[in-house]
C-alpha cells in the first residue's frame, strides 16, 4: 500500500515537473491546417516561426531596432546600398554553420514569383544581395530607403538555411530548420505541434524544454481552454472577456499598448465598392469611439481615421473623423442610392472583437439608410475560405511599421492586399517616402498616404486596440510587449 502511494506521489511530481518545463501556447489554425513551416509563405505557422527561426534585427522591448543574426549595419549617404555584419558562431539545428549566403538565399527567395510571398511587396526594393565574405552581407537597392533595416525587422523574414532549403529560391521550404530558441519535433496545425528548445541556440538554452503549440480556432474556446488550465496564456481578449481573469490568483492580466487593429475591408474593383463615394460614406458614418467603447471598454483603444498606422509609430497621421451621417447619405445619394443601399459583410470570430464590431457597425449604418446583412463565418479556415473571398469582410492586422504596412496593405498587386487598392499614384507615394532623407520631408509624405487612405480607401479601420493579454499566474519572463517582441526563450514557468 505504501509503494502505491509512493509511486502515485511520484507520478504526481514528475507530471508537474514536465508542466512547469511545457509553455502551452493556442494557435487560431489560421490556414485551415494548411500552415506551411517556411516563414514567408503565405500561409505562414506564426508560433512556429516565432520560436524556430531568428531575424538579422529585432525589436527591443522598447521597439527599437536591435541586433539579431546582425550585430552592426551601415549605409552609403545616398541609403541605397547597406552593409551588414553578422554574428560569428551561430548554427542552424541541423549544425550547419549560418552565414552570408544563407542571409542571401533567404532574402532574394522574398521576391519569388512562384512563392508569391506577402512579404514581395514589401521587400520588392531588393535589387541585389552579396555574401563578400561569411559573415558581411552588401544589400542593393533599386532606390534610396532611409529605414530600409525596420523592413528586416518583419516578423516573417527568418533566415533559413540555404543547404537545406536547396538553394531553390522558387519553392516553400519546410524543413523547419532555424537558428531559433526552439526546433520542431512534431507538426500538427489543428492538433498539438511540438517543439524542444535548442542547446546550441546563440543567446543560452531557453527556460522552458518544450512548447505546445494547441490548434484552437475559436477565440470563445481560446479563453476557456485558458481558465481550464490547458494552455498558459491568450495574447488578447476583449474587455468583456477580462472580467473573467481579474481578480484571480490564477492567472494575470496584462495591458499592451499595440498597433492591433480590427478593419472592414471593401473590395475596391467589386460594386457597389468600386464608388469612392460609397466607400467613404461607409467609413464616415460611424461613431468609432462608441465602437471602441462597447468592444474594448475604456482605455482599451485609441481612434484611428481609417489610417493602419497606429499612434506609437514615428509617421503617424493625426486626423479628424467625426461621425457625419448628413455628408454619408449625400454621398450615397450622388452615387446613385438615395433610398439608402444594401451591402453583405462577413465576419468571424477567429479574431477577439471582429464579431462584435461588425454588430456595431450594422445598427449604426441603419442611420444613414445603410443595411447591412452580416454573416458569420466559420473561424476555421476563415482567412483561406472568406478573406480575400468575398467583397465586404472582417479582417484584423498586427502592429507594423508605417512603411511595411503601407507597402503590404495598399501596394499594387501585394499578396495581402485586401482591398485590391490599386492606384498608381499611391504606389508613386510610397516609393517617394522611401526615397525622402530628410526624416521631417519624409513624414510629410506618409502623412499624405494616410490622408489618401481616409478620404478614398477602401478599409475601415476605427481603432487600434491596447491590447489585454492574460497569462497564468505560473509564467514570468512575459513584460507588457506586443506580440512580435516577445521573446518565447526568456519565459519560465512555475510548478
Amino acid at each position: 500500500m505504501k509503494k502505491a502511494i509512493l509511486l502515485a506521489i511520484s507520478a504526481v511530481i514528475a507530471a508537474n515537473v514536465a508542466n512547469a518545463q511545457t509553455l502551452r501556447l493556442p494557435h487560431e489554425i489560421f490556414s485551415g491546417g494548411a500552415e506551411s513551416l517556411d516563414p514567408i509563405s503565405p500561409s505562414r505557422f506564426f508560433e512556429v516561426g516565432q520560436t524556430v527561426y531568428s531575424r538579422l534585427v529585432r525589436q527591443d522591448y522598447d521597439g527599437n531596432i536591435t541586433p539579431d543574426l546582425a550585430t552592426e549595419w551601415s549605409a552609403t549617404p545616398d541609403a541605397k546600398q547597406w552593409t551588414f555584419k553578422l554574428r560569428p558562431g551561430v548554427a542552424f539545428h541541423n549544425g550547419n554553420a549560418f552565414n552570408a549566403e544563407d542571409v542571401v538565399f533567404s532574402l532574394m527567395r522574398t521576391q519569388s514569383e512562384a512563392i508569391d510571398s506577402p512579404t514581395k511587396g514589401g521587400l520588392s526594393i531588393i535589387r541585389e544581395v552579396e555574401a563578400l565574405d561569411p559573415q558581411t552581407v552588401v544589400i542593393r537597392l533599386n532606390s534610396s530607403h532611409a529605414d530600409f533595416p525596420i523592413l528586416l525587422m518583419d516578423y516573417r523574414i527568418r533566415m533559413l538555411d540555404a543547404e537545406t532549403c536547396n538553394n531553390d529560391r522558387n519553392k516553400l521550404c519546410e524543413s523547419g530548420i532555424g537558428t531559433g530558441p526552439f526546433k520542431v519535433v512534431s507538426v500538427d496545425p489543428v492538433g498539438t505541434t511540438v517543439l524542444e528548445r535548442s542547446e546550441g541556440y546563440w543567446e543560452g538554452p531557453a527556460k522552458v524544454e518544450k512548447i505546445e503549440i494547441i490548434g484552437i480556432a475559436d477565440q470563445q474556446a481560446r479563453v476557456a481552454a485558458l481558465q481550464a488550465g490547458q494552455i498558459d496564456v491568450v495574447l488578447s481578449i476583449t474587455g468583456q472577456q477580462s472580467a473573467l481573469f481579474k481578480g484571480n490568483e490564477n492567472f494575470i492580466v496584462q495591458p499592451v499598448a499595440t498597433g492591433r487593429w480590427l478593419t472592414l475591408a471593401m473590395n475596391t474593383t467589386t460594386k457597389p465598392f468600386d464608388d469612392v463615394r460609397v466607400r467613404k460614406a461607409l467609413r464616415i458614418l460611424a461613431d468609432r469611439d462608441s465602437i471602441g467603447k462597447l468592444v474594448f471598454g475604456e482605455g482599451g483603444y485609441t481612434v484611428a481615421c481609417d489610417n493602419p498606422v497606429w499612434s506609437g509609430d514615428q509617421y503617424r497621421a493625426e486626423l479628424n473623423c467625426p461621425k457625419d451621417i448628413e455628408q454619408a447619405k449625400a454621398l450615397l445619394a450622388e452615387a446613385g442610392y438615395p433610398d439608402g443601399i444594401d451591402v453583405e459583410l462577413f465576419a468571424s470570430d477567429v479574431t477577439e472583437g471582429l464579431v462584435r464590431m461588425a454588430e456595431i457597425y450594422q445598427a449604426q449604418a441603419k442611420e444613414a439608410g445603410v443595411n447591412v446583412k452580416l454573416r458569420i463565418a466559420p473561424a476555421n479556415g476563415y482567412w483561406a475560405d472568406t478573406w480575400m473571398k468575398s467583397a465586404f469582410v472582417g479582417s484584423s492586422w498586427s502592429q507594423r511599421p508605417a512603411d511595411q504596412i503601407l507597402n503590404e496593405a495598399y501596394r499594387t498587386g501585394s499578396a495581402w492586399n485586401e482591398t485590391f487598392w490599386n492606384v498608381p499614384s499611391f504606389d508613386a507615394k510610397l516609393d517617394e517616402a522611401r526615397q525622402t532623407l530628410d526624416f521631417n520631408a519624409r513624414k510629410k509624405v506618409y502623412g499624405e498616404l494616410q490622408e489618401t487612405l481616409f478620404e478614398e480607401g477602401g478599409s475601415f479601420v476605427p481603432l487600434h486596440q491596447n491590447t489585454m493579454r492574460v497569462i497564468s499566474s505560473k509564467l514570468s519572463g512575459l513584460p507588457e510587449v506586443e506580440d512580435f517582441t516577445i521573446r518565447f526563450q526568456d519565459i519560465s514557468k512555475a510548478d
